[in-house]
């Protein structure tokens, strides 16, 4: 069974996880003790050899060895390989357990589609959801070896209630060399269409959104198959354990402890028991452990998925949900907060310091400013009320040229366009004009009691024309008149003013 430890780690404390070291089930001690052992005893034989049996002659020589594998043992790259092919191996198996069939999302779609609390109801509902959970059983029987001990032949399926004797009869008469875990799942989606058509389904929506619940559930079972069938490269697995047994291979005789006496570097030291290989070994080789135990999940290691729990409980629940509690429904009252303006729950003692902890509203709503800093500012760097450049702006969008035009030729279009920006914005609302004039704009039709109202008509801020030149007088030109244009129609609404109406008419 999965050894689980969430709860002893729920809370970080000082020496949280020193109590995990003391586990014994689904530990790395479990897995590595016999490796560990033989590790050492081997160093051991290596070193007394070393002190005991050989001759002076034989000992320089195999201190020289020493010294070459301890040199030339790092080249080979174990943490490099082993750390890729751990972090590939670990995605794997998580990515495996997110594809385990589960049907809650499936019983939930059957319950709510398919109608009638007659018999005939019930059995669609009973019957589709079996479908689901005997795909769920072949797939895993054909993975899991926990699964296929549990069902070894597809008379154990029939005799556990997956499948009747007539389905199993059309199963075995289908002629495919290949698995055959699909099957169930064209049967549900045939009696799905058998029950669409009589009206259990009441429509087409209802009918799309099964199948589509039942591709899903198909698609996990579907990629089961596919990662019990397309395993890690051989070759990758085959680089990483010969890249760790060839580095503490060459650690057994490179780590060994010299005679101090000869005077050798690194060696001035002698201990019997070589500490930090050991540990290193228990490092390297425990996280190729890890990896040989997760390649595969669906094992009986302490760490495999339970699958013959997920089976049990998958077709309990899923028959509970279609059957006991289709339509079955609690009555209708008023909840508990039904009147309170501010819902929220209650806190017992344990958790009642969690009343006094305010709501988060975002990491910047702690940053705090000065009051000066608050201020708006003006774009132009002017010291004075923001609203005091509406106006200008207006003139700050016009070219350079645009007051010489329009004193040359009095009663210009640019001119009259700037009167009318002016004008309509100077009317804008009594907020916009209070710091800048004091009186209020005059009705439509009648005239403004100051010069607000046509801000070219204000001395203060409109420029002195230019004095014609002297000279003799050019004879006037003959009066033309021009026809003017026909009456339009009221201006369409995309307009966002009626100033486009007025340049037209002065135009």
């Amino acid at each position: 069974m999965t050894v689980t430890y969430t709860a002893r780690v729920a809370n970080a404390r000082f020496g949280g996880f020193s109590q995990l070291l003391l586990l014994w089930r689904g530990s790395i001690y479990k897995l590595l003790w016999r490796e560990l052992l033989f590790f050492l005893g081997l160093y051991m034989a290596l070193s007394a050899t070393y002190r005991f049996v050989l001759t002076d002659e034989q000992k320089r020589y195999f201190e020289k060895l020493v010294i070459y594998c301890d040199q030339y043992a790092s080249l080979i790259p174990v943490s490099f390989v082993l750390g890729f092919y751990v972090t590939l191996v670990v995605n794997r198996w998580w990515d495996q357990y997110l594809c385990m069939p589960l049907p809650d999302a499936l019983m939930c779609v059957v319950a709510g589609t398919v109608h009638g609390r007659d018999e005939r109801g019930r059995l669609y509902r009973r019957t589709l959801m079996r479908y689901a959970g005997l795909s769920a059983v072949l797939i895993l029987r054909s993975v899991s070896t926990a699964v296929f001990k549990r069902f070894p032949t597809i008379d154990h399926v029939v005799e556990a209630g997956f499948m009747t004797r007539e389905e199993r009869k059309k199963f075995e008469n289908l002629n495919s060399s290949y698995n055959k875990y699909w099957v169930p799942f064209v049967w549900f989606s045939n009696l799905a269409a058998q029950a669409r058509r009589e009206g259990r389904i009441r429509d087409n929506s209802a009918f799309k959104l099964l199948l589509e619940e039942l591709t899903a559930f198909r698609g996990k079972c579907g990629m089961l198959f596919h990662y019990d069938w397309i395993s890690v490269p051989l070759v990758y697995t085959q680089v990483v354990t010969i890249a760790v047994y060839s580095y503490f291979l060459a650690c057994l005789i490179g780590r060994q402890f010299l005679d101090p006496a000869q005077g050798y570097k690194g060696h001035s030291l002698d201990l019997c028991v070589p500490i930090f290989t050991l540990l290193q070994f228990f490092f390297y080789a425990g996280w190729l452990k890890v990896a040989e135990q997760l390649i595969n999940p669906f094992g009986e290691d302490d760490d495999d998925f339970e699958t013959n729990f997920l089976i049990d409980r998958n077709f309990q629940v899923s028959m509970l949900a279609v059957d006991e509690m289709y339509d079955d429904l609690a009555m209708l009252e008023k909840d508990l907060y039904w009147d309170a303006t501010e819902a929220r729950a209650p806190y017992t003692a344990a958790t009642a310091f969690l009343m006094q902890q305010p709501s988060f509203q975002g990491s910047t709503f702690d940053i705090t400013l000065a009051k000066e800093d608050m201020q708006f500012q003006r774009l132009d760097g002017v010291d004075g009320p923001l609203s005091e450049a509406h106006g200008d702006f207006l003139q700050r969008l016009l070219p350079v040229g645009a007051g010489v035009g329009a004193g040359v030729v009095p009663g210009g279009l640019l001119g009259r366009r700037l009167s009318l920006l002016r004008r309509k914005n100077s009317c804008v609302s009594e907020a916009s004009t209070a710091p800048s004039c004091a009186c209020a704009c005059a009705p439509d039709g009648a005239a403004p009691e100051c010069g607000c109202g046509d801000p070219l008509l204000d001395t203060g801020l409109r420029e002195p024309e230019p004095e014609p030149p002297a000279g003799p007088e050019l004879p006037a030109e003959p009066f033309t008149p021009v026809p003017m244009p026909a009456p339009r129609g009221p201006a369409p609404p995309w307009l966002p003013s009626p100033i486009g109406e007025e340049e037209e008419s002065l135009a």
